[in-house]
């Protein structure tokens, strides 16, 4: 589930703050052969990196994800991980082609026989993302509450690894409809995110200002909703007023600017 907004994230935060278990600081790396032989096939090789400081991180472990699919906010996706020496790692990072000669890791064994990577086109790193992540114990489930710092952007999410992912999803929905937390579902993966270059809009239906531009737009007629989807600065300001973080003076625009759209 998908966060709005760091206070939205500080008020979670605090609510389950008596369940802390322990903060990580991951650093995340993604690679692919250079014809992009694993993406081609909805695959992703990924090294994680612990610690603050990803060249002195003690801990590192590699995975193989394939087939990630998300349906309403709960995602299903073939995983397999290994702890792999963290300077082995940090080598491959260096130099992304040893990922075809480096021995004793399972996994990288797997890439290197199941995708048809060729020797003499390699492999490449496509560089990668921040993530702190904060792990709760609530209610018999594993919160994992994220940080993710992008280039472009800070993504707030929350994920919990469950064997029964109707009732953890109705777990933390209660929670944080019980607290007044905006949140929406997440439609795309971290990774996707970060390949696309761009956070995500998404619709908060809990959000006060989401019905009232419902109410206002239904008494446009059909003429004006036309004249809305060809203005396009319009459609971005509508966007950000129906995304998470709507603020008094966005509304003000926008009420401002469908008024001039009727009078004109």
């Amino acid at each position: 589930m998908r966060l709005p907004d760091s206070a939205a994230h500080q008020s979670l935060s605090s609510l389950v703050s008596p369940f802390l278990v322990q903060t990580h600081f991951q650093h995340n790396l993604f690679f692919d052969g250079a014809a992009s032989e694993l993406s081609s096939v909805r695959a992703i090789l990924r090294l994680r990196f612990y610690g603050e400081d990803l060249k002195n991180a003690e801990r590192c472990v590699v995975c193989l994800k394939s087939k990630a699919v998300i349906v309403d906010g709960v995602s299903t996706v073939a995983e397999d991980e290994e702890e792999l020496d963290p300077s082995v790692g940090r080598a491959i990072w260096a130099n992304p082609d040893l990922i075809g000669s480096t021995g004793g890791c399972r996994i990288l064994r797997r890439v290197r026989e199941e995708f048809g990577v060729k020797e003499e086109s390699g492999y490449v790193c496509l560089g990668g993302f921040k993530n702190i992540r904060v792990v709760y114990d609530w209610n018999g489930l594993k919160l994992e509450v994220d940080q993710t710092l992008f280039g472009f952007g800070t993504l707030y999410e929350i994920e919990c690894e469950t064997t029964e992912p109707q009732k953890a999803k109705e777990m933390i929905e209660g929670l944080l409809k019980g607290h007044g937390i905006p949140y929406s579902f997440s439609k795309m993966s971290k990774f996707a995110i970060f390949r696309a270059g761009k956070l995500p809009l998404s619709v908060n239906l809990s959000n006060p200002c989401f019905p009232s531009l419902i109410v206002v737009l239904s008494y446009l007629r059909l003429t004006w909703i036309n004249l809305i989807a060809t203005d396009h600065d319009f459609v971005e300001v509508l966007c950000d007023c129906i995304n998470l973080e709507c603020m008094l003076s966005t509304r003000l625009l926008l009420c401002t600017r469908i008024w001039g759209i009727i009078l004109s």
